[in-house]
């Protein structure tokens, strides 16, 4: 039977990270830009706590508890930005998210 080592993990992180940014770089709608940012901070989160899981030390799933922290008010607050934007504009195109630059 095979066993599912780090290296696996590693793999399916970098794929996530792949898709995410992939997601993030060639999409113009602002709901599937969050999901992708999402998949990105998930890929960061199974890398951390694969290797903190290896190396037999809580520092990486601490870290990896703290990115989930991070990821919840990101999704928080993207969706207010979202929300504001759709009442603005009557799309979640980001193109039309021009009133955001600074």
């Amino acid at each position: 039977m095979l066993e599912i080592t780090t290296s696996h993990y590693v793999v399916l992180s970098a794929m996530l990270f792949v898709i995410g940014l992939v997601g993030i770089l060639t999409r113009r709608n602002m709901i599937v830009v969050l999901m992708s940012i999402e998949l990105v901070l998930n890929s960061v989160t199974l890398n951390l706590a694969a290797f903190s899981y290896q190396h037999s030390d809580l520092t990486g799933q601490i870290l990896a508890l703290f990115v989930i922290v991070v990821a919840a008010g990101e999704a928080a607050v993207g969706l207010a930005i979202l929300v504001a934007l759709y009442r603005l504009r009557g799309t979640t195109d980001l193109e039309q998210a021009s009133e955001l630059k600074g």
